[in-house]
Formats: structure tokens, C-alpha cells, sequence
């Protein structure tokens, strides 16, 4: 099987290729799809609207990346959502002429790019416009904007939908990394969308047996991932809590904090491993798209408590890898922590589930999906074997 993927893998890399992401000004779960894509395809260029090198991840400081006229703009760098009317534009404006293949991540703009008229555009599309649909609301309420363009936000949001709108027809095939997201992918946009989780690099994550000294949640700490929940929860019960990551909620967060919970701030993958290592679990009180970090957490062997939404469903086994709490409330939190009970779960059992989200996985079933794209008689004639119907998911 291994030695047919990388055929068609060998295929596909002469074409010549380019990825396109949003914009890299922060680092998610969004960029390690990103940086996913460059390792599977090294010889690829990447073409972003803004290009903060400071807030990214620095794996992309040694990869070539093309910018958009918006990225000498005064302030884009820092404050990006100032340029929010002309971010359509720009990933418009990128030059994208002589390439075969474009493969974009996108969360809000790259899949509206504009893709040479016989090039193949294929989008890993993690979730619809989030500020434009799901999140609409609170988006306006705590976006930090000069006064003229927040006064403006409600009629500019309602021509960013009909562009968006038409942005999401312009790739020739969707991926997404969960049933979630693709639920959401067909009701807003009418598409209809291949799920490939997104890779979790366990390679680097070492199985833990410590029972833990305190209890771990993090990300980038914006309002619509409810970190404000667990910090309050954790408050009450004056138990020990770490905190890792930065975002525009931290502040706020300090201030709710008790006397044992912890911020470590932006911290290295290196030392985001060794949290996991001697935590007694993950707290992931959001509704994800899809909970990179959960996995993580589980590739270390530590439980998961989760708000049993999203792609939650998609990633924690209820008793076998973590524990579902009914509602998004601190009250919720805290007695699933009470409730906990260590000798229920087997890390060695917990680890090999998150196994299953391995870079190799995903990177087989990219190839697959890629190859029967574009058609290549290599696939076509070995594709019983691969894949059977890539497009099996869209008729179910």
C-alpha cells in the first residue's frame, strides 16, 4: 500500500505546485495543516496575504513564502483584521500564473484565490468563514477595530458573505478535517466535502505513565474557545491548573485565575510535549472543528474532558480515551474533574487511538485523494485497491 502512494506521490510532485493559506500571523491548527503540506511537498511555494515570521511558527522561517500587497501595509502585520475589506483583494492578487496544482488551507480567504484556467484547485477547507457564519456575532462584539470600520462591520459583513459565498465555488474539489466541518461546508456553502483529519505529529510525543500533578488546557486563548470556563472552574475547586498558549484573552483570564492555576505564554513544541508528559489530563471545553490538541494530549496516554460537541465526537472515545461533559459551563468542568478517576483509562490504549490521526495516515489518504483529482492513469488503475470511491462520503 505504501509503495502505491508513493508512486502516485511521485506523480503528482512533477507538477508544479502551490500551496496557498490564509495568512500567517498566529499559529494554530490552520498552519500545521500548512506546514503538513510542505512536507509532504517539499519543492511546492507558498503564497500567503500577510506574513508575520514573529507570531508564526518557526518552522516557516526557512521556507519561501510569497506575500500579498497587503504585507508592507502599515500595522498588517500586527492588526490584519484592520485590512479585513481588502483581504479578498489581496489573495485575489496573488500570482499563481504557470502553476498545475493549487492546494489551499483555508479558514476564511485562500479558497477564493484564483487558480490558473487549466490548474486543479483543491481546498482542505477547515471550516466555513468563521466570522462570517457560526461566530458572526460575537465577532463583532470583540473585535478591537478603529471606530469608522467597527461602525461599518454590519453592512461590510454582509457583503463579505456574498463574496465568500462565491469563494467557496471556486475550488474544484473540497477536503475538510471533520464531519462537523463538513456539515457546516454543506450548509453554508452547498459543497460537498471529502473528510481527511488533519495530522497530529505524535512521532514527537512520548507515552507518559505519570499519573500528572495538574490538569493542562491551551491554544490560542480567543473568547469563542471558552478557556474563561475552565480558568473559573479551577478557581472554585483550588486545584492546580497550567494554562499554555497567548491570544487576546489572557488578561481577561488572569484576572479570573485562582491562586494554582499557571500561564506559561507562547511556549515550544519541545516544552508543550513536556506538559503533556505530567499532566493528570486535557481540558477542551470548545466546539472544534476538529481538537488538534486533544490528540496531542492523548498521544502522550493522558484522558481527554471535552464538551461533547464538534470534533470532539470525532476524536474522544467516552470511559476509553476521556470523558464528555453535557454543557458549556464551569459548573459542567469542574464536576467532570471531581467525577474523574484515573484507574478507568490505560494510556498505552489511549495512545494507540491517537495513532490513528498519525502524519502518515493523513499524508496516504491526501495522496489518494489527490491523485483520483487529477485523474492519473497510475491511480486510476490501482483504484479499487486504494480507495474504492473517493467519492463514497459525498453519497452517503
Amino acid at each position: 500500500m505504501r509503495e502505491e502512494v508513493e508512486a502516485i506521490k511521485k506523480e503528482i510532485s512533477k507538477l508544479r505546485i502551490a500551496l496557498v493559506h490564509d495568512y500567517l500571523v498566529q499559529d494554530g491548527g490552520a498552519e500545521r495543516v500548512l506546514s503538513a503540506f510542505q512536507r509532504i511537498f517539499p519543492k511546492a511555494e507558498t503564497f500567503v496575504t500577510i506574513y508575520n515570521p514573529k507570531k508564526s511558527h518557526p518552522h516557516f522561517k526557512d521556507k519561501k513564502i510569497h506575500t500579498s500587497f497587503l504585507n508592507n501595509w502599515p500595522l498588517a502585520k500586527g492588526h490584519y483584521q484592520w485590512y479585513l475589506p481588502l483581504l479578498p483583494v489581496a489573495v485575489e492578487h496573488l500570482d499563481l500564473s504557470g502553476y498545475d496544482l493549487i492546494l489551499s488551507s483555508s479558514s476564511s480567504f485562500a479558497k477564493g484565490v484564483i487558480a490558473p484556467a487549466k490548474a486543479k484547485h483543491i481546498c482542505y477547507l477547515h471550516t466555513p468563514t468563521r466570522f462570517l457564519w457560526e461566530h458572526r456575532i460575537g465577532y463583532l462584539e470583540e473585535l478591537t477595530q478603529p471606530r469608522a470600520i467597527r461602525n461599518a462591520l454590519p453592512w461590510l459583513l454582509h457583503r463579505m458573505r456574498l463574496w465568500d459565498k462565491a469563494a467557496a465555488e471556486r475550488p474544484d474539489c473540497i477536503i475538510t478535517n471533520s464531519q462537523t466541518s463538513r456539515e457546516r461546508i454543506q450548509r453554508h456553502y452547498r459543497r460537498e466535502a471529502r473528510v481527511i483529519h488533519p495530522p497530529v505529529d505524535i512521532d514527537h510525543i512520548h507515552l507518559s505513565r505519570h499519573p500528572g500533578q495538574y490538569w493542562l488546557a491551551g491554544g490560542r486563548l480567543v473568547a469563542y474557545k471558552k478557556f474563561d470556563l475552565i480558568v473559573k472552574a479551577f478557581a472554585h475547586l483550588n486545584a492546580p491548573l497550567i494554562v499554555y498558549g497567548t491570544g487576546p484573552e489572557l488578561k481577561k483570564l488572569k484576572k479570573l485565575a485562582g491562586k494554582k492555576t499557571k500561564f506559561t505564554g507562547m511556549i515550544s513544541d519541545h516544552d508543550k510535549t513536556r506538559l503533556y508528559r505530567h499532566a493528570i489530563g486535557f481540558i477542551n471545553p470548545q466546539v472544534e472543528d476538529f481538537g488538534i490538541t486533544a490528540v496531542e494530549a492523548m498521544a502522550a496516554g493522558k484522558p481527554v474532558l471535552a464538551y461533547g460537541e464538534g470534533g470532539a465526537k470525532e476524536t474522544v472515545i467516552p470511559q476509553k480515551t476521556g470523558l464528555f461533559f453535557e454543557c458549556q459551563a464551569w459548573e459542567d468542568i469542574g464536576d467532570a474533574v471531581i467525577r474523574h478517576k484515573p484507574e478507568n483509562y490505560d494510556p498505552l490504549k489511549i495512545r494507540q487511538h491517537a495513532e490513528s490521526f498519525s502524519f502518515q495516515s493523513f499524508e496516504e489518504r491526501l495522496i489518494k485523494h489527490i491523485g483520483s483529482a487529477l485523474g492519473l492513469d497510475l491511480f486510476q488503475s490501482h483504484e479499487d485497491a486504494l480507495l474504492g470511491n473517493v467519492y463514497a462520503d459525498y453519497l452517503d
